[in-house]
């Protein structure tokens, strides 16, 4: 009688496996780096919390710094997801007009995504914590590096774009990065310092609606804020050619007078 060979594991359900460990691992990591930070934070009881033993994080990330590093750039590569779409049409926003009304609305586009990742998602604690201990500067740089490169980097020279060109200043102007820094600050103490924001508004939570009207309020502000600068922009345009003739004027005077 013969014997029913057993079916070979493809390769591709082989690889989704091991891409399912990986990841697992990568959320176990991402957990307890978060909860006691890279130094505390022990590759066995990574493993632990994984499900599975330590020489299998070892055959996926050889060791503590190479799983750090691919937290840091799974957590770069969900955020970029979101952000990739506003960021793009800015680029593109930035480089096919100067009118002001677009240029602002590519602004609100990204404004839009930061204020939903901040008040609209549901973010674990430890996530949160994950990215609170490495904007200390207590956790290896690779971090900072990985998230400057893929998001931090793009998303902020849009961001500055548009409002450079709005305002009529350079991208890099530190008046530029202040008035961007400005407009970010509005919804920043709903993340840094959610209990108090909520008290203060007598609100238990933010429900879905309680979002839209603070997302309004903001993007009120937001309009208001670059029109005038837009505003101002034109004004000194204007103004500049009489002060170029004021100084010929001026130029001409003196050479007559010698």
């Amino acid at each position: 009688m013969s014997q029913t060979k057993r079916p070979r594991r493809s390769a591709e359900g082989g690889y989704a496996r091991g891409e399912e460990t990986r990841l697992r691992i990568i959320q176990a990591a991402i957990e307890l780096f978060g909860e006691h930070g890279f130094a505390a934070a022990s590759t066995r009881e990574i493993a632990a919390r994984a499900g599975v033993n330590a020489p299998a994080l070892q055959y996926y990330f050889e060791n503590k710094e190479g799983v750090y590093r691919a937290c840091a750039e799974h957590l770069a590569s969900e955020v970029w997801r979101q952000f990739e779409p506003p960021v793009r049409h800015a680029v593109q926003t930035l480089e096919s007009t100067d009118d002001a009304a677009s240029l602002i609305e590519a602004f609100i586009g990204i404004q839009n995504v930061m204020i939903d990742r901040t008040l609209a998602t549901q973010t674990a604690p430890t996530l949160k914590l994950f990215f609170v201990r490495e904007q200390a500067g207590q956790e290896p740089p690779i971090a900072t590096e990985i998230f400057q490169e893929r998001v931090r980097g793009p998303l902020n020279d849009a961001a500055a774009g548009l409002i450079g060109k709005i305002g009529g200043t350079p991208r890099d102007d530190p008046l530029t990065i202040v008035r961007m820094l400005s407009l970010h600050g509005q919804f920043l103490a709903f993340h840094m310092a959610p209990r108090s924001v909520l008290t203060l508004l007598g609100w238990p939570m933010l429900d879905p609606n309680k979002v839209e009207f603070v997302k309004h309020t903001i993007f009120l502000n937001t309009r208001t804020l670059l029109r005038m600068w837009a505003a101002e922009r034109d004004t000194h345009a204007k103004a500049a050619p009489s002060r170029i003739r004021s100084s010929k004027k001026e130029a001409a005077l003196k050479a007559r007078k010698r």
